[in-house]
């Protein structure tokens, strides 16, 4: 096994994504509601007391890192494992050296694995005896929601901790290091940013730690050479970012989030919102018949008898979509979309179920019907 961090022999090799990986825990960036230092997680970490989780969140979050930073404040051996590039010949090896160390040195193992949604259920469980025995301490990385993509018996031995986009300070700070770190960083070069590149360079990383250094990377390595500073212009800038495109996830947690985001927009009468996330979905590449589709499901739902020409002009969308193709789709799908935002809504049907969803968190889960249950068997 390697060290937890790369020798800085190397560093030149890597990008500055992977240079700027922090090796403290007081150089992680984001996730405040978990690693404040008030925080439980944090404590814990700080202590040395680890236990199995799921850290669930979008890419460039800092998943990877925070396992790396847990395994190195707690002293354990680290085993990492990609659910991509594994199988369960490369589990039982990882098992048998996690035993080896206990048995030789009585060191504990943490047993990292990314994107664990990735393997079926019956390699999922494969981790269930040791980590229930505490052979390894099992951290998963995923991008999915666990509730779809793991085992209940695998959520009942870990905690599932949710990892959010980072903020825009955060981001900032993050880029302002890398700027300034003269080991791994770019701080041997002195650059000159023209006014508001480093706020889109914010807006464009939408998040994402990973993308950010990466375009900033991207951006410095085309640098203007002027007298003793390199001079990153926003020309320089746009040309980095014509090919990174907003965070979409076609048919993952990020796609449904969205649709429900614009979904919601119409619901609460907010047209803006609702164009904005149009857009976002068709930048991203989602396909014009789809929103077509939830358009109709919306004049029925939530516009309804308020004004039934709403219906109408949905499904006539969907025709025009299915006849022109894009992109004239898309432009006419825009402005059929402004038209349908404007109706009045129904809203009655909607007050109803916000007042009676708080009452499931207060009663005892029932069991499906029989005549269900009975209906399911082969």
């Amino acid at each position: 096994m390697t060290d937890l961090f790369s020798s800085a022999h190397s560093n030149s090799y890597q990008p500055l994504a992977a240079r700027m990986r922090p090796r403290r825990l007081d150089e992680y960036s984001g996730q405040k509601h978990l690693l404040a230092k008030d925080k439980p997680l944090r404590k814990s970490i700080e202590q040395g007391h680890i236990h199995s989780m799921i850290l669930w969140g979008p890419p460039g979050v800092g998943k990877t890192t925070l396992a790396r930073l847990i395994a190195h404040h707690s002293d354990a051996h680290f085993i990492t494992l990609s659910a991509v590039l594994s199988g369960v010949k490369e589990i039982r090896q990882a098992i048998d050296e996690a035993k080896v160390i206990r048995s030789q040195r009585g060191r504990k193992t943490l047993l990292f694995v990314d994107e664990v949604h990735r393997f079926n259920k019956s390699q999922q469980d494969a981790f269930l005896p040791y980590v229930e025995d505490g052979t390894v301490v099992f951290i998963g990385a995923t991008t999915e929601n666990p509730s779809f993509e793991l085992n209940n018996a695998l959520l009942s031995r870990a905690r599932v901790y949710l990892l959010r986009p980072l903020e825009a300070d955060d981001i900032r700070e993050l880029i302002d290091r890398a700027l300034t770190d003269q080991e791994k960083g770019l701080g041997q070069r002195q650059f000159k940013f023209e006014e508001s590149v480093l706020d889109q360079l914010v807006m464009a990383a939408d998040g994402d730690a990973r993308r950010a250094l990466n375009l900033l990377e991207l951006a410095t390595d085309l640098a203007e050479p002027q007298a003793e500073l390199d001079y990153v212009s926003a020309s320089v800038l746009d040309e980095v970012m014509q090919s990174s495109g907003r965070r979409f996830d076609k048919g993952g947690d990020l796609f449904y989030d969205m649709i429900s985001a614009f979904h919601k927009s119409v619901r609460g009468s907010s047209p803006d919102g609702a164009l904005y996330w149009y857009c976002r979905m068709l930048e991203g590449g989602c396909d014009p018949l789809y929103v077509a589709r939830r358009l109709v499901a919306i004049a029925s739902e939530d516009i309804g008898n308020a004004d039934p020409r709403a219906m109408q002009v949905a499904l006539a969308l969907g025709m025009r979509l299915r006849e022109w193709g894009q992109p004239r789709g898309k432009e006419l799908s825009r402005k059929r979309l402004s038209i349908v935002l404007v109706r009045p809504r129904v809203t009655r049907f909607t007050k109803r179920l916000t007042n009676v969803a708080p009452m499931f968190g207060k009663i005892p889960p029932m069991k499906s019907p029989l005549i269900f249950v009975m209906h399911r068997q082969p």
